[in-house]
């Protein structure tokens, strides 16, 4: 049955784990209703377990297949009736290896997840929050300190972050006049399972191997909860959150 005009309802995808878990469980506590997408089916299901709401609903698909992702919101649509954000975070990176070693699967299989992906369930959240009553809605999309500068051996994860920056831009313009907000969340270092390299040492742009320091991925949840809770007529654009010492700002 759909949920009440006033129920605030999340979509999050990539929510098996990581920052896609840690946002859903922030936005459980805010109150939010949830809605967990991603191809795991037994890490959604943990996930649900772990929030401080009712049942989550428990969507596995792949975001790289349109009749997945169609389908996934027409179960969405059926349980609550609406959408009021999509944390748009289903994400992927390729082999640390120089460009001419990387196989064009390799490259494809970033771009199909990391733009593509959120392309395809950006674009069922705008047909739902289009024609929901009240219209309208959030989406927030994951981006990372690479939509900025690049890290060594990484030219399908970067440029695919660059291009999720133009989707960002080019998806809030044409919200506007849906009462669709959209911004992006450029996240540096947040200290989950794919930052352990990071926490041993990792590849730095002048051939060195470093140490970074990471910050609490809890950080990057309440900032994304900051985001999803300002009225549709307010708008964070771009926010960057990230270790204050990590290689980034000035040489290193």
């Amino acid at each position: 049955m759909p949920t009440s005009p006033t129920s605030r309802i999340a979509l999050v995808t990539g929510a098996g784990s990581g920052i896609g878990r840690a946002v859903a469980q922030a936005l459980a506590e805010a109150g939010w209703q949830l809605a967990l997408l991603g191809r795991r089916e037994a890490a959604l299901r943990e996930t649900a377990v772990s929030l401080a709401t009712p049942e989550a609903l428990v969507l596995p698909a792949d975001v790289t297949d349109e009749a997945q992702v169609a389908h996934a919101y027409a179960q969405l649509e059926a349980r609550f009736g609406r959408l009021d954000l999509l944390f748009n975070n289903a994400g992927v990176s390729s082999r640390k290896v120089a460009v001419d070693e990387l196989s064009v699967e390799e490259w494809r299989a970033v771009v199909d997840t990391n733009l593509t992906g959120s392309f395809l369930c950006a674009r069922a959240a705008f047909a739902l929050m289009k024609r929901q009553q009240p219209r309208g809605g959030r989406i927030v999309n994951n981006g990372s300190i690479s939509a900025h500068v690049p890290r060594p051996f990484s030219a399908p994860y970067t440029a695919t972050k660059h291009a999720v920056t133009g989707l960002t831009r080019s998806l809030g313009l044409d919200g506007r006049a849906h009462d669709i907000a959209v911004g992006q969340i450029d996240i540096g270092n947040a200290a989950t399972s794919m930052a352990t390299p990071m926490q041993q040492g990792i590849l730095q742009a002048n051939g060195q191997v470093a140490v970074e320091p990471t910050v609490d991925v809890a950080e990057v949840a309440r900032a994304v909860v900051y985001m999803a809770s300002l009225p549709l007529g307010a708008n964070v654009p771009f926010m960057t959150v990230m270790a204050t010492a990590m290689p980034y700002i000035g040489r290193g």
